[in-house]
């Protein structure tokens, strides 16, 4: 027997009302400030990723799906959204739009990661971007417009994470100092983290090992090694935090893992578990565009994943809408029956009434039971004696009372 592959899995009908209700917050929060979809494909270049996320991050060396197409094209489906939003902002010449350009996606993302609870190898995500402003305002903005979107979720118990992880004048003092700090703990780091020391020694602060992560714990923090422009901007964005009563913390472990951040980053957690079931985050990357081919732009943006909300919905135990659907069901007995049944239900649903017809030969006892299984309010029925008469029986499932009316009539009364 197939199965969908592991790290993979099928979204139920019964499963899609969590998501439904997600997305929808989702649209309502971007239109709210101003943010308009966009949808990308969902593979790139494989080097739209190597350049933006950078070779040395677990993502480009472990995790990405990458295959040579029928052209010796090398390509890789989308492991994060904001490389392939930027992209589109330069290929269609947005940065000619008034800045910033504010949009959003809600994309499936691919991960060769292993299986757990809220991570697939194929989940998905929304995130937004605002691409060609600098200013700290906007990176309160965006942190603002994050919190209030887990707000409109009803979820509770959460932190707000922040850091500055400085730019590309000031952060190669910093790394100086991380190397050496390191380099005294050698022995005790993980094979990833000593891998780490040498290529990319930012990434050992975001270690998730017990031990590793005591050693980030006293590590030097990037905010004291800040050039002015990047400390004001910091001290520019905990000021506007504070005017929105924003609660936040300064986490000097916090580096997101991928190597376009500058400056901002911030991630918003559960509070009783901290970063392992962080449910999205974000920063700046101010290179990013000029690194893929544009000209220097200044951006900020942000993600979650849509499983990991689901997960913390479910936790809290916090109901989300069901999805509508058809409310009348309607049976019939014999063949000159079905043939109205049928004519009747098309010109209910041209009239907007959603409607399910039973289907084969059930008797009319199988039909009432299968339309009590739908959950539907009401139940047409018809029969010889209706169709001669051009009446239906209306049949109310939750009272069991019924009454003959005209069919003409139907439409209206079930309106």
């Amino acid at each position: 027997m197939y199965r969908a592959p592991r790290g993979t899995s099928d979204i139920l009908p019964k499963e899609q009302a969590h998501r439904r209700y997600i997305e929808q917050k989702v649209a309502n929060i971007c239109q709210l400030y101003g943010y308009e979809r966009i949808d990308a494909p969902a593979f790139e270049d494989t080097q739209l990723f190597t350049r933006s996320v950078g070779e040395d991050t677990d993502i480009v060396e472990k995790q990405m799906y990458t295959f040579q197409d029928r052209s010796g094209s090398q390509i890789t489906l989308r492991p994060e959204g904001t490389a392939p939003v930027c992209r589109a902002y330069l290929e269609h010449g947005l940065h000619n739009l008034p800045q910033p350009v504010k949009l959003y996606y809600i994309a499936s993302i691919f991960r060769y990661e292993r299986p757990q609870a809220g991570r697939y190898r194929q989940h998905y995500q929304f995130g937004y971007e605002a691409i060609g402003d600098a200013d700290p305002a906007l990176d309160a903005e965006v942190i603002d417009m994050a919190w209030q979107f887990f707000e409109s979720l009803n979820l509770h118990h959460l932190s707000l994470q922040l850091n500055s992880i400085g730019c590309k004048i000031c952060r190669p003092g910093y790394l100086t100092a991380l190397k050496d700090y390191y380099a005294n703990y050698t022995h005790d780091l993980c094979s990833d983290c000593k891998t780490r020391l040498k290529r990319n020694p930012l990434r050992l602060l975001d270690c998730k090992k017990p031990l590793c992560q005591q050693i980030a714990n006293s590590a030097p923090k990037s905010i004291d090694y800040l050039c002015q422009q990047c400390d004001t901007h910091f001290n520019q964005l905990k000021r506007y935090l504070e005017l929105l009563e924003l609660p936040f913390t300064v986490n000097h472990c916090l580096v997101r893992g991928l190597d376009y951040y500058t400056r901002t980053v911030f991630e918003i957690q559960p509070e009783a578990e901290g970063a392992q079931s962080t449910l999205g985050g974000g920063g700046r990357y101010d290179d990013l565009i000029e690194e893929l081919g544009g000209k220097p732009t200044p951006a900020i943006g942000f993600a979650a994943g849509i499983e990991r909300i689901i997960l913390n919905l479910k936790k809290q135990n916090i109901p989300v809408p069901a999805l509508p659907k058809p409310q009348v069901f309607i049976a019939y007995v014999g063949n000159e029956a079905k043939d109205t049944a049928i004519k009747l239900t098309s010109t209910l649903r041209k009239n907007g009434i959603g409607i399910i017809e039973a289907a084969g030969s059930k008797s009319l006892k199988a039909q009432l039971r299968q339309a009590n299984t739908l959950g539907v309010h009401h139940t047409v029925i018809i029969g010889d004696e209706e169709v001669k008469a051009s009446t239906v029986i209306l049949r109310d499932m939750t009272t069991a009372q019924q009454q003959t009316i005209p069919a003409a009539q139907l439409p209206g009364l079930l309106k």
